[in-house]
């Protein structure tokens, strides 16, 4: 099947081939940007497949596609031995499609979203808001990214996303430089948030649950009883200690963390430390 198209309300574009899904939203010259954008997705798939031998191998030998590249860039500082280019994917899908659209014409403001990993691009006065929340839908504030800041990326992770974790995070929310970076980031967090040989905690290698994954035999997470408050304060502790190593190392610019109730942040507002009581989803505008 061809990649699909179709107009949204809001005057956003749904692009989807295969398991790739982007929203995307466009100030400026939209039609241009839109058309820019399909004519760069349709052969997104087939390239990323030409390579996937390679993305699935932990991160060594530097592939020839322009994604997979992205991918690879963002990828290294977090190798491991264990760790492939595919920790980024969906940020690097957004972040090309986006930049097809920005070469193409003028735009002051657009965003290119993959399944919550987001690509943005803000000139002037342009802003972008999101709205983080917990997993159970408790609202964490606001966070307004300007065309003044650093961050063009933001994106979710953890055990109950789409992916494969290793860790047990709820959920691991990433603000970066680039949608790969923040894609590849907020996995590594969801990983480090984590519990050594916990009773509460079931694990299972990765290619028994399915057999294309790239982290072979690793053991992933695929059950988190209940925790205690203790031991939920120590797995957190676990990632705030990597983000901060993150951030000190430049690869990213604020996160924030979620587990069983318990959240922790940094290098976002103030006001984002308490949740709030009025509960509602993550949103982006």
């Amino acid at each position: 099947m061809n990649a699909q198209a179709a107009l949204l309300s809001g005057d956003r574009l749904h692009l989807s081939h295969g398991p790739i899904d982007l929203i995307i939203g466009a100030n400026g010259a939209r039609d241009a940007a839109f058309r820019a954008a399909y004519h760069r997705f349709e052969t997104v798939l087939t390239e990323l497949m030409a390579e996937l031998p390679l993305l699935r191998q932990p991160v060594g030998t530097k592939p020839r596609g322009k994604i997979a590249r992205r991918m690879y860039r963002a990828a290294l500082p977090h190798a491991d031995g264990l760790t492939t280019p595919m920790i980024c994917v969906a940020g690097a899908v957004a972040e090309e499609v986006l930049a097809a659209m920005v070469d193409a014409t003028d735009l002051t403001r657009a965003y290119v979203n993959n399944g919550g990993d987001i690509a943005l691009h803000l000139t002037n006065e342009a802003a972008f808001k999101i709205a983080v929340a917990a997993p159970d839908g408790h609202s964490l504030g606001t966070v307004e990214i300007t065309s003044a800041d650093p961050i063009r990326g933001i994106a979710t992770s953890g055990q109950r996303g789409r992916s494969q974790s290793l860790g047990i995070a709820d959920a691991v929310t990433v603000l970066a430089r680039t949608a790969s970076m923040a894609d590849a980031a907020a996995t590594n967090l969801g990983n480090a948030v984590n519990l050594s040989d916990h009773p509460a905690i079931k694990r299972a290698p990765a290619n028994s649950l399915r057999d294309d994954s790239d982290l072979g035999t690793a053991p992933v997470v695929i059950h988190v009883g209940t925790l205690s408050q203790t031991d939920v304060a120590q797995a957190l502790q676990h990632g705030e200690t990597a983000a901060n190593a993150l951030r000190d190392a430049a690869l990213i610019d604020g996160a924030a963390l979620f587990l069983q109730g318990q959240s922790r942040t940094l290098g976002l507002p103030e006001e984002m430390k308490h949740i709030q009581k009025d509960p509602y989803p993550c949103l982006t505008s």
